[in-house]
């Protein structure tokens, strides 16, 4: 089997993978028919509003990650995936049904995105974590990778499908089959041997949330990628709003053409993480490159003059973006201990995406004040600082190594030692 795929060949990740693709095809067509009713059947295109209900859907991750990444360290992740995947598929056959029996508020949606992000917070750090207990350690950092092809391959395909459906059968259709879909998920957990995993020891101490934040606190390595993705989640991630103002009032489309943009900015994304399935160890360049990348990318869409320049900069946008976040990901968990891999990925989530009930609302708010453009513009101008302050933070730490090596093909070589023994931070 091709290295890119080798995770498959384990019977046990293959079920997993298979099961994940088809919920993550209905989960962005869930999100685009939930961000069209919002922008156009229950309000007058208010980004102020759809801001809130991506922000209130994120923002439990940012309250309760110390304690969900407790209870994922103390809980069977199995069972604790199963019951946050049912809850999931139940908010979205709720905000179907109101949709189509034409009951649906805005409050409604306020409610059920908060549903959502109570469920996400502890579908998140089990899901990440659950992939370790799936494959043996040598090919975590590709399971990861085939995470983040699986879900890009969705938003390849759910928005452009969603599109389609929307201007067919209607949006609340749309959103029952995202309902039905989160189905696939739960039989393949069924489905598999729990003979053939190998679950991390778990944490009995009551005092574990503790235990998990100073670990991090401990970990100079960890804490600079948390860093970088916190800004990239906050200020650089809000494409599901900015596009659907992108696309509505800047260029004038439709339900059909806004899915695409989707789908166009998820095959740069699915291309990345297919690169990022062969690449093997996870290095700090790579993470800091994708960075800069993804500031002149997003820079380009936001003053792209055309539909179709600005289709292209997505693109672009993805692979940055994706490559980013697949590197940081696995250099977080590779680096972490298995027993904390729980806790520590779940601060990880909730500084990736805790991050969006801030940024969302205030990137609609500018978008209303300012414009569509200045919701992306905001995130390159934001990534690109951050880009600075972290390069001249490296430079000045005495724990860290910066050299230029000059062998066939040149590159900058960045070490970050942690304080505790460990195998060898990113480079």
């Amino acid at each position: 089997m091709s290295p890119t795929f080798a995770s498959l060949s384990i019977r046990n990740y293959r079920i997993w993978a298979a099961g994940a693709l088809v919920s993550n095809v209905g989960t962005w067509m869930g999100r685009v028919a939930q961000d069209w009713v919002v922008l156009t059947e229950l309000t007058d295109h208010s980004a102020t509003a759809l801001g809130i209900v991506t922000g209130l859907q994120f923002a439990p991750m940012l309250l309760l990650a110390p304690w969900t990444g407790a209870v994922t360290d103390r809980m069977p992740k199995r069972a604790l995936i199963l019951m946050a995947q049912a809850t999931l598929g139940l908010s979205a056959l709720i905000g179907g049904l109101l949709v189509v029996s034409g009951a649906a508020q805005l409050w409604h949606f306020y409610l059920l995105a908060l549903l959502t992000g109570v469920a996400t917070a502890f579908d998140n750090p089990a899901r990440q974590t659950f992939v370790g207990e799936m494959v043996p350690a040598e090919r975590l950092a590709n399971a990861v990778a085939l995470n983040s092809a699986s879900f890009n391959l969705g938003r390849l395909v759910g928005p452009g499908v969603a599109g389609l459906t929307i201007a067919a059968i209607g949006s609340g259709p749309t959103m029952l089959a995202n309902a039905v879909t989160f189905a696939a998920v739960i039989a393949s957990l069924l489905l598999m041997r729990p003979s053939e995993l190998t679950p991390a020891p778990r944490s009995a101490r009551r005092g574990s949330v503790v235990e998990g934040l100073r670990y991090v606190r401990s970990r100079p390595d960890i804490k600079l990628v948390m860093v970088l993705i916190f800004v990239l989640g906050t200020f650089g991630m809000n494409f599901q709003l900015t596009i659907a103002l992108m696309a509505t009032q800047v260029f004038d489309k439709g339900s059909q053409e806004y899915g695409l943009l989707g789908s166009v900015m998820a095959v740069g994304s699915l291309s990345a993480a297919l690169l990022a399935a062969r690449r093997g160890e996870p290095r700090l360049r790579v993470l800091l490159l994708a960075l800069v990348g993804f500031t002149i990318a997003s820079g380009a869409a936001a003053v792209a003059p055309s539909y179709l320049t600005f289709a292209i900069a997505l693109a672009a946008c993805g692979l940055s973006a994706l490559t980013a976040m697949t590197t940081a990901n696995a250099m977080v968990q590779m680096r972490t201990e298995p027993s904390m891999r729980g806790r520590v990925m779940a601060l990880y989530m909730a500084i990736f995406f805790g991050g969006t009930p801030l940024g969302a609302p205030l990137v609609g708010w500018i978008g209303d004040v300012l414009g569509p453009r200045w919701t992306i513009g905001i995130g390159a101008a934001a990534v690109g600082l951050t880009l600075v302050a972290v390069s001249a933070w490296l430079i000045r730490r005495e724990d860290v190594t910066v050299s230029y090596e000059s062998q066939r093909r040149p590159h900058v070589r960045v070490t970050v030692r942690p304080t505790q023994m460990m195998p060898e931070a990113a480079k």
